[in-house]
């Protein structure tokens, strides 16, 4: 019913348009015939020519017209979007109206349907009418719609009221059609005051009445001059550090920052004014995208049965959502919260309908229900995301790492070998790398376990291990944490001034975790290309900045000193272990480190004892045992109170040891 009733109102407010379409249509037809015979006629009044020729040929003129008009459907066009197409249209209705008009009297005077006073059979128009008329109503209709489209666009907006200042970064054919587009849609809460450039030879000029004012170096003092309240940075092909340079030079300006869809949106034509979005940290931090060998993914995953553990989470989920568009033939998702299954599954549902998923609640350490799956599915890869990841959470719960991680990923390696997996692909962390968590040095375990295992029980499956750092907008990490305090309106807590971290974006890691998975044969370490770290600090002023307020002033931060497992920075490769290049420019393999395997599956049965009721201390004391390289970290006096001035000034991490790209 309340379907219908819209129905009946759109219907009607369509007819109602047209009706007042066809009203103003008819005056402005009138109204050129009248200018028509008044330049004929010299404008003379004596003349009768009125009543004796406008009067009578005015109703077979606004006949022919109004039905020709509408015929070539002119009453349906929206006045507010008049274009070339629209006068061109209106030009060849002119003509045909005017030839038919022209018929019309020549029938009409010699048919005698209109007798001179005179007798003489002719024309009773004369023949200039004809030519000034065509002019005219040419002119008539489209000054009125360019007219009607000149208020919406020009007028209008000045009488606006409460509209935000926007500034616009960039003046070539993307910001152009960014300011067609609020023109067009008459976007009231917008008001543009101008353009930013660095291409010197477009600064004083104007595109669409708007002045380029100058450089991004004066993004600053043009802010300050024109009370500017947005800035839209209209350069999607610009690299992230641009973006991160605009905006540390808006720093503490209160300032609100959008940008524009994607460089395919717009070369699609298909940007819109509700598209703009606000900048996000990923547009900081983020990269390139991902070249992927898209044919060797394929081969392993296309019609092949697939399984992802973990895949309710943030990795596991992008797994799933990654593998479904190579057309595998059934996805297994395995995970133990059953929440997080439900949604991945309704959402995968979605994406892709066609898409044969087997949910499986599971917990990766019951062995009997993860040897069954493999068993009865018999998956040709398994990528395991599934794992405990928060590190104070880990150092306040030990044995639930060793259960999850180190024992979770044993029965999952074991029961793989066993139904002859041809592929497992274990995720791994930075923070396995000389580590001084307990979630660190479990998942580093877990590494040396599967990474010696085909090298000592036979079998046909092909082990790799991809290890990465932080990627945002992952739950629990420092991104979320953030935007929920500035939305608390502060403080945001940072544990060090000298805390660094790398970061990459979920699709980033899970589009390479399916790459290093096609080039492994089993036994390696793959190491993703993690790019330059990042100061925790910073990026907390970052995302203040992003949100329209300014760092110290409106959000305060503060520090609370390093948790429990946490370091200053991480590391990327243990000591012995060498990067060597491989063919993907993002993506390199760790040299095998020599393990005792015999002692590490010692080690993992002894810490299986303490899960539950060793101490925190004992465990630690195992986990060493099996690591040598595991220090566990002592946290620093709080510093909760101490405010931030400016992020410190420290020496960095050691120098990258990610190589370069091998040649292909």
């Amino acid at each position: 019913m309340v379907d219908d009733l819209q129905e009946t109102g759109l219907t009607w407010r369509a007819r109602y348009r047209t009706q007042v379409s066809v009203l103003a249509h008819t005056l402005l037809f009138a109204l050129a015939l009248l200018i028509s015979f008044c330049l004929r006629y010299d404008f003379r009044t004596r003349t009768p020519w009125f009543t004796e020729e406008y009067l009578t040929y005015l109703p077979l003129t606004l006949a022919v017209k109004i039905s020709v008009f509408g015929f070539l459907g002119l009453y349906r066009d929206s006045w507010r979007y008049v274009g070339l197409r629209d006068l061109f249209a209106i030009t060849k209705a002119s003509h045909i109206s005017i030839f038919l008009c022209l018929v019309g009297v020549y029938v009409a005077a010699w048919t005698g349907l209109y007798p001179p006073e005179d007798g003489d059979r002719g024309y009773w128009v004369p023949n200039s009418v004809f030519l000034l008329d065509w002019v005219f109503t040419i002119a008539t209709v489209s000054a009125a719609r360019i007219g009607y489209r000149f208020y919406y666009e020009e007028l209008r907006p000045l009488n606006a009221v409460a509209q935000v200042r926007l500034l616009i970064v960039g003046a070539g054919d993307t910001a152009d059609s960014i300011l067609r587009e609020i023109i067009r849609t008459s976007e009231d809460r917008y008001r543009v005051v101008g353009f930013l450039d660095d291409d010197v030879s477009k600064h004083g000029a104007r595109i669409r009445g708007f002045e380029v004012l100058g450089s991004t170096q004066d993004i600053r003092k043009i802010c300050e001059q024109y009370d500017v309240e947005e800035v839209l940075i209209a350069l999607p092909s610009s690299p992230q550090r641009k973006i991160r340079h605009l905006i540390g030079l808006c720093a503490g300006m209160n300032l609100r920052f959008r940008t524009v869809p994607a460089v395919s949106d717009l070369i699609e034509g298909r940007v819109q004014v509700s598209q703009i979005r606000a900048v996000d940290i990923e547009d900081l931090l983020g990269r390139e995208p991902v070249t992927l060998d898209s044919d060797a993914i394929g081969e392993y995953l296309r019609d092949k049965v697939i399984m992802v553990t973990g895949a309710g989470g943030s990795i596991g989920s992008e797994m799933c959502r990654q593998i479904a568009r190579f057309k595998p033939r059934k996805l297994l998702l395995v995970e133990r919260m059953e929440n997080a299954l439900f949604e991945i599954n309704r959402e995968l549902e979605r994406a892709f309908p066609d898409l044969h998923r087997v949910p499986l609640v599971a917990d990766i350490a019951d062995a009997g229900r993860i040897r069954h799956i493999l068993n009865s599915a018999r998956p040709t890869a398994v990528f395991h995301a599934a794992a405990h990841k928060h590190v104070p959470m880990m150092e306040w719960n030990p044995g639930e790492a060793i259960k999850n991680n180190i024992l979770g990923t044993k029965c999952l390696a074991d029961a793989a070998l066993e139904a002859e997996v041809a592929k497992f692909v274990m995720i791994s962390t930075d923070k396995a790398v000389n580590p001084t968590s307990v979630m660190g040095c479990s998942k580093r375990v877990a590494e040396m376990y599967v990474q010696q295992l085909r090298d000592h029980r036979p079998g046909k499956t092909e082990f790799v291990t991809v290890r990465f750092g932080n990627v945002l907008g992952s739950s629990g990490s420092v991104v979320p944490i953030f935007k929920e305090q500035i939305a608390r309106g502060g403080p945001v807590t940072v544990t060090h001034p000298a805390m660094t971290r790398y970061f990459m974006t979920i699709p980033e890691a899970a589009q390479l975790v399916l790459q290093a998975g096609a080039m492994g044969h089993g036994g390696e370490v793959f190491l993703l290309d993690m790019g330059e770290p990042v100061k925790i600090v910073q990026l907390a002023m970052d995302l203040i900045t992003l949100s329209g307020l300014r760092p110290h002033e409106d959000i305060e931060i503060k520090f609370s000193g390093i948790r429990p497992g946490e370091k200053l920075f991480e590391e990327l490769s243990i000591t012995g272990e060498d990067v060597a290049p491989t063919r993907h420019p993002k993506i390199g393999i760790v040299k095998k480190r020599p393990e005792d395997f015999d002692r590490v599956c010692a080690g993992i049965e002894h810490l299986l004892t303490l899960a539950d009721t060793g101490s925190p201390e004992e465990i630690r004391e195992a986990l060493k045992a099996i690591v040598p390289e595991y220090t566990p970290s002592v946290p620093e006096p709080s510093k909760a109170d101490e405010p931030v001035s400016a992020p410190a000034t420290i020496a960095g991490p050691a120098p990258s040891v990610f190589p370069a790209p091998h040649p292909a």
